[in-house]
């Protein structure tokens, strides 16, 4: 799963310009403070068509002295951890109007943690193909991008959950499709995603469902940007787009010509990290406390996604399984 962001071109609607514009780089994701931008869900109630919820909803957070006691003794006695942070679009990750502040569900809860653990961030934004490496290579102590559990995944990262999000589709408004149960429904058609993420994969892996189905194959049209994958299906060269649950609910509330087909699959979506760090246990007990001050809700509430609420943090655990269609 993820989310990007693109320099967009013509814009159909101010919405569509968040949208695109939320990266005039490529990816990011910060507790809602001003980040320098590099070179390249249900909707939130609430906020008019175009506008974002300004909520605050972190500087309350006390610091949970249980869950800090959690953490390594040179990370306590550092307190600032590295991350990097991948921008995407609304609700999970964007920009403010000002091309530089980042707001959304990964940055207030990067954000809150922070708080709950007595410690800074040292941000970096990094593209969203690019932060799993790093992470594995020791570049960074942890990284944000809505990246949702997947087996594949968990073989070199681990995961402290707090969202569950997944797979949605959308195409425009005068398609027929109403639904996409099964991936055989796409076969002929040409599917717009972005590069690197879970909806590839899944559409990759599934490919050969068409030929065994008598059907010819549908096309994956892969994109670095979210603006060019949602330009793709609104100019007509891509006939259905698959991204977020989330991001798709929300980016059809602002724009023209657009609709949300449905949810395909769901996926937990966690903090990421090399595998086998040491954070782990406290950054689960931080989002936990974060639920039982009620943080947890008001992160949620903000952002019109409390149906992706989960009951309890875990560290990595096994992906939910995908549809047998």
């Amino acid at each position: 799963m993820s989310t990007r962001t693109s320099s967009g071109t013509a814009r159909t609607t101010l919405g569509f310009a968040l949208i695109t514009a939320a990266a005039l780089a490529l990816t990011a994701c910060s507790g809602g403070e001003p980040a320098t931008a590099p070179a390249g869900a249900s909707g939130a109630p609430g906020a008019a068509k175009g506008s974002l919820p300004t909520e605050d909803v972190v500087s309350a957070v006390k610091k949970n002295e249980a869950a800090a006691k959690l953490l390594p003794a040179d990370i306590r006695q550092r307190g600032v951890l590295t991350i990097a942070t991948s921008v995407g679009t609304p609700p999970s990750s964007t920009y403010l109007p000002d091309g530089k502040t980042v707001t959304g569900v990964d940055s207030d809860f990067a954000a809150a943690v922070a708080k709950a653990l007595g410690l800074e961030w040292k941000r970096e934004v990094v593209g969203f193909e690019a932060i799993l490496p790093a992470l594995s290579s020791g570049k960074y102590d942890v990284g944000t991008g809505n990246f949702g559990v997947t087996e594949e995944r968990r073989k070199t990262i681990d995961f402290v959950t707090y969202i569950n999000d997944g797979q949605g589709f959308a195409t425009r408004s005068d398609s027929s499709l109403k639904a996409v149960t099964d991936l055989t429904q796409l076969c002929g058609l040409k599917v717009a995603t972005g590069a690197g993420t879970t909806f590839e994969q899944t559409l990759e892996k599934n490919k050969g469902r068409c030929a065994e189905a008598g059907k010819p194959a549908y096309e994956v049209n892969v994109f670095n940007e979210t603006g060019a994958v949602w330009m793709s299906l609104q100019q007509g060269r891509s006939d259905v787009l698959m991204s977020t649950i989330n991001g798709v609910r929300y980016a059809v509330t602002q724009q023209k010509n657009v609709k949300f087909l449905n949810e395909y699959r769901r996926l937990d979506v966690g903090f990421a990290f090399k595998k086998g760090t040491p954070l782990a246990p406290a950054f689960q007990a931080a989002v936990n406390g974060l639920k039982a001050d009620g943080t947890y809700d008001r992160i949620l509430r903000k952002w019109g996604v409390t149906g992706s609420g989960i009951e309890r943090s875990q560290i990595t655990p096994p992906e939910i399984p995908a549809p047998t269609k």
